[in-house]
């Protein structure tokens, strides 16, 4: 029986994340945007992730406003974010008046599907998100952080997809930030999902090691329903496989997408161009677009390696790479073998920088891995040995439930911290997430409105009563 495959774009969103940090405004997106609303995608990655704190920190961009604008010129599509369960999109957690006030918000702005994802794969972390989510009338897809190592066996991962499946989720994505699916192992992981759930699985991988579109081949012939792609003048390199490569590869097959290649052609025509102009102006470097297999050894995701190099720099110690990388399966050993995705990623990358700078390792350890060897990112998947967690905290007690619990609402506390900058009521997401930078962004927005110097506040309340 002919099974159509559903393509999700990440162009607009994961693509020019991992190639170019998250830099494309909204203003090079608008040209394009309604011919891409016409391809038929089952949905349009655009949101979420990095391009929430990017929008306020490079680009002076309301992320809110942002996703108004797509959603009005793509009628057509569903449209996706990608969201971190209690972290929302900033980096630590926060209480769920506030995760659920955050995907209400995000519904009502147009979302349609929201992938939630952990970074321990502790779906206690998720439940608020999937409820709230569910209320909202979104279709809910919960990620699967993909990693390696002794304990992430197939029956883990078919373990946690029960979880996901009696927690409500709607789908399910096998998410590989780091590029280290196989073929073969992306077929049998496929497989073993699809006999274990009765869900849509959807696979998303990136081609930093060059693996990518025979995966995510292998991964459709096992069943697969949804598949990750990106325009090819962003994808290859440490983004995604080339959508008119896929497209093309599955035509008058059983998968065949019914995607039209002339209409992506016309939309690779202008994605070349915009690929052309972030090349002569220094933003995308194309070393990005190379394979590289380091991934495969190391399993340290491609973002993550650029961190390292930059913190490494900062030190004057990059002749150390090589030591830090070797480091880095040996902290993720001693702190229960986190996947290594946004936050475990950073808090284990610099707790490796710092182990290897310092010259013994543990003589200085980072509030955050603290933090995550004592529970407050939620459970590990492995446990932690009780003698090095009592070397890294002393005597600190460690969480063994869901960390949101310990949170107090913090909603209206939030709200009077910021309520001089409000003009819509999703500033106090804004705000919830990144207080300092959000701030900043709301002074020039309201230098740009009223023509006022923001040091002088007063002058501006006066002007703007909240």
């Amino acid at each position: 029986m002919a099974k159509k495959i559903g393509i999700t774009d990440t162009t607009l969103r994961d693509a020019h994340q991992s190639l170019i940090a998250t830099r494309m405004p909204i203003e090079d997106m608008l040209p394009i945007l309604e011919k891409m609303d016409k391809v038929g995608f089952h949905s349009l990655e655009c949101w979420g992730g990095a391009t929430f704190d990017s929008c306020l920190r490079f680009l002076n961009e309301d992320p809110w406003e942002r996703l108004r604008t797509i959603r009005k010129h793509c009628p057509n599509t569903k449209l996706q974010m990608l969201f971190r369960g209690q972290n929302m999109l900033g980096y630590r957690h926060y209480a769920d008046d506030v995760v659920e006030y955050f995907v209400q918000k995000t519904v009502a702005n147009g979302m349609d599907i929201i992938r939630i994802f952990d970074a321990l794969n502790d779906i206690k972390n998720l439940q608020t998100a999937i409820k709230a989510a569910k209320k909202e009338g979104a279709h809910v897809q919960v990620a699967i952080s993909y990693t390696t190592g002794p304990v992430f066996t197939n029956e883990y991962y078919v373990k946690y997809a029960k979880e996901i499946a009696n927690a409500g989720a709607d789908s399910i994505c096998v998410k590989d930030m780091a590029a280290l699916l196989t073929p073969y192992n992306t077929y049998s992981l496929v497989k073993d999902l699809k006999a274990a759930v009765d869900l849509p699985i959807q696979i998303h991988t990136h081609y930093t090691s060059g693996l990518a579109s025979m995966c995510l081949l292998k991964g459709i012939e096992a069943g697969a329903d949804v598949v990750d792609t990106a325009m090819s003048p962003l994808a290859l390199g440490t983004s995604h496989a080339p959508t008119e490569s896929i497209v093309a590869a599955l035509k008058d097959t059983e998968y065949d997408t019914g995607l039209d290649l002339v209409l992506l052609n016309e939309i690779r025509e202008y994605f070349m161009d915009l690929r052309k102009k972030y090349i002569d102006s220094g933003r995308l470097d194309p070393s990005m677009l190379a394979t590289n297999t380091k991934a495969l050894v190391y399993q340290v995701p491609g973002g993550m390696l650029s961190n390292l190099l930059k913190q490494l720099k900062d030190a004057g110690k990059v002749d150390k790479l090589e030591e830090v990388l070797q480091e880095v399966p040996r902290v993720r050993k001693d702190s229960g073998y986190p996947p290594l995705v946004t936050p475990t990623s950073q808090i284990v990358g610099t707790q490796a920088v710092f182990n290897v700078i310092m010259g013994e390792r543990y003589k200085m350890c980072t509030n955050e891995f603290k933090g995550l060897v004592a529970g407050k990112y939620g459970t590990t998947p492995m446990p932690i040995d009780p003698e090095f967690r009592k070397k890294i905290i002393g005597n600190e007690e460690p969480i063994t439930g869901r960390p949101a619990d310990l949170l107090k609402p913090e909603l209206d506390t939030l709200r009077k911290e910021c309520a001089e900058w409000i003009e819509q009521e999703e500033d106090v997401l804004s705000y919830a997430q990144f207080p300092k930078v959000a701030t900043d962004f709301f002074k020039k927005r309201r230098d740009k409105k009223y023509g006022v110097d923001s040091k002088h506040g007063d002058a501006a309340k006066q002007i703007h009563p909240v």
